[in-house]
């Protein structure tokens, strides 16, 4: 068949129906590369632009980008900011609010990033991610500011 002869169809799904089915291919061993939906991982990931490339969660650490189910059926790709026993603390690099949930309640773990439309990922245990995210992450008692500044300045020109 020729390349002319194919048809792209987007649909959507809401994400309640569609996040399952990502878990079970990620509980088969499955690599998953999902499109990522919303602003909560602003600024490093952008809503519709950026992919994840996610695995079945190994052992979950500090820093580290993970899909979650904070609330029955409702999923968010957060950074687990603590740990303590079976309790889990996430938050979005664009969020000030913090969500829980149980390290059973993780359900993918990020391994990179395809950001900015490139095909070249960025991964989450290289040097650029790791430095970008300690700083950004130290940043947070001004990061409400910061965040300000972004929406009103870069990420407004991005969206027009």
């Amino acid at each position: 068949m020729s390349k002319s002869n194919i048809k792209t169809v987007e649909k959507q799904f809401a994400n309640a129906d569609f996040i399952p089915e990502i878990i079970k291919l990620l509980d088969e061993g499955h690599t998953v590369t999902l499109l990522l939906r919303g602003y909560s991982m602003r600024p490093f990931l952008e809503d519709r632009r950026d992919k994840a490339l996610l695995i079945k969660p190994k052992k979950p650490t500090i820093g580290m980008p993970v899909l979650a189910e904070v609330d029955e059926k409702h999923f968010v790709l957060h950074r687990i900011v603590k740990i303590k026993g079976e309790n889990v603390v996430l938050r979005g690099d664009g969020n000030i609010n913090v969500e829980h949930c149980k390290v059973s309640d993780i359900k993918g773990e990020a391994i990179g990033f395809y950001r900015k439309g490139r095909d070249k990922m960025d991964k989450t245990n290289g040097t650029k991610w790791i430095v970008y995210s300690a700083i950004w992450t130290l940043l947070l008692p001004i990061r409400r500011y910061l965040l300000a500044i972004m929406r009103r300045t870069v990420f407004r020109s991005s969206t027009h």
